[in-house]
Parts: C-alpha cells; structure tokens; sequence
C-alpha cells in the first residue's frame, strides 16, 4: 500500500478484480499500455470486469518514454476524485507508484514522506526523485 487509499500492483487478472471490490477498491487505475503484454487482459477486459463488479476503471497508459504533464495532472484528478481505495497497475507496479509519487508531489505532498511511503511498499523512486522535488517546489 501506497497510503491508506491507494493500492500499487503488478498486471491484474480479472479475478483479482473482484477481490479488490472485497478490499475495498472503487477505482482501478490502468497504467499498461494495451498490447504492452498481449498474453495478459489487456484494458478494455479489466475495464469489463470493473465494470460488472460496480468498480470504476480510468486507464493512463504509461509508456517507456516517461511522464508527462498530463499524465499526472490524470493519477492527481482520479486520485483526488475517488470514493474510496485506489488500485493502479502496470507490469510490476513500478510506473504506477512512480505515477502516484509525482501526482502527490505537484497536489504539495513532502517528497521524503512520498519516498518514504513508496519504499515501504517496496518500491524505490529514486528515479524519478528529481521530477518529485519539482513539482513539489512549485
């Protein structure tokens, strides 16, 4: 767990799309591009099964090229508008919490308090540390 609301995670399967509704989950957050594993359900399947389960899906495809302002400014407005817990996913987890850190960094969150969280949920945001402080500072 990111925080208390959100959720990163590796490529879900449907199934685990009705144990995230058990958890608590209202909003599942696509973070693989389609077609990025095509063996594994790819965005509108997730979308399918969200749906029957009365969980909302927004999909923000990251690609390997990076983040963009927009692509925050989505995590920070779906962040921001759920109604409950959070699950983002990609292939590991690892774009979806880089996404999560700079959408709370630029909504004013402390990035060390940012890098904190990510680490004890296992991941390290190191990488994308510098976007962090920035937007952080703005």
């Amino acid at each position: 767990m990111l925080s208390e609301a959100v959720l990163a995670s590796q490529q879900i399967t449907l199934d685990d799309v009705e144990a995230a509704k058990q958890a608590g989950v209202t909003l599942i957050v696509n973070n693989r591009p389609d077609g990025e594993d095509p063996t594994a359900p790819q965005g509108d399947e997730i979308s399918a099964a969200a749906d029957e389960a009365g969980i909302g899906y927004r999909a923000i495809p990251i690609g390997h090229s990076g983040f963009s302002a927009e692509q925050v400014d989505a995590m920070a407005e779906a962040l921001d508008g759920a109604k409950g817990k959070v699950l983002a996913y990609c292939r590991s987890g690892t774009r979806s919490t880089f996404l999560w850190a700079l959408a709370r960094a630029k909504a004013g969150g402390d990035p060390d308090a940012i890098a904190a969280s990510a680490s004890a949920a296992g991941y390290d945001v190191s990488p994308v540390r510098a976007m962090i402080d920035m937007l952080a500072a703005r």
